[in-house]
C-alpha cells in the first residue's frame, strides 16, 4: 500500500512538473513573440521619426525664420524678425479685404462670381514670397517679391503666377 501511495505521488508530481514546464514554456514563447513584435514596432517608429525629421528639415529649408542670411539682412536693418513675419503676412492678407472685385496681386478674375483671395503664405527669404489663392473652385499660386522701403512700408510685386486647370 505504501508503494502505491508513493507511486501515485510520484506520477502526480511528474504530471505537475510536466504541466508547469509546458505552461512556463507557453508563457515564455508568448512573451518572446510580444517582445519581437515590440522590437519590430520600435524599428518602424524609429524609421517613421527619421522620415519625419527629414521632412521637417526639407520643409524648413525655404523659410525666412530658418534662413540665417535673410535673418541677418533684416537684423542689420534694425528689424525684429519675430514681429516682421506676422506684419508681412498681415499686409498680404489685408489685400484680400480691399474694395473692388479684383485682387491687387492676383491677375485672374474669379469665374464663380466671388473674389480671388490669398489663402496661405510662405515667406521664403528677405525678398520672395510664395502664396496660393482661390475663389472656392479655381485656385493657383503666386510668386511675389517684396521689399521694405526706407519709411518702413511694404511694396509687393507679382513676379509670376499660374492657375491650375479644373478637371
Amino acid at each position: 500500500m505504501k508503494n502505491k501511495i508513493f507511486m501515485y505521488l510520484f506520477v502526480f508530481t511528474l504530471l505537475l512538473v510536466v504541466f508547469q514546464y509546458v505552461n512556463s514554456k507557453n508563457i515564455l514563447d508568448a512573451y518572446n513573440k510580444k517582445y519581437e513584435k515590440s522590437l519590430e514596432k520600435i524599428t518602424t517608429y524609429k524609421d517613421t521619426i527619421s522620415n519625419l525629421r527629414d521632412r521637417v528639415l526639407t520643409l524648413s529649408e525655404f523659410k525666412l525664420d530658418e534662413t540665417e542670411a535673410a535673418l541677418t539682412y533684416f537684423e542689420e536693418r534694425g528689424f525684429n524678425v519675430s514681429e516682421l513675419i506676422p506684419f508681412i503676412k498681415d499686409e498680404l492678407y489685408e489685400l484680400n479685404i480691399m474694395k473692388g472685385e479684383e485682387h491687387p496681386l492676383i491677375p485672374y478674375a474669379s469665374m464663380t462670381g466671388g473674389k480671388m483671395l490669398i489663402n496661405s503664405i510662405r515667406i521664403l527669404n528677405h525678398k520672395w514670397i510664395i502664396a496660393n489663392f482661390s475663389d472656392g473652385k479655381y485656385w493657383g499660386e503666386l510668386f511675389i517679391s517684396y521689399e521694405i522701403t526706407e519709411d518702413e512700408h511694404l511694396k509687393f510685386k507679382l513676379m509670376d503666377s499660374f492657375l491650375y486647370p479644373v478637371n
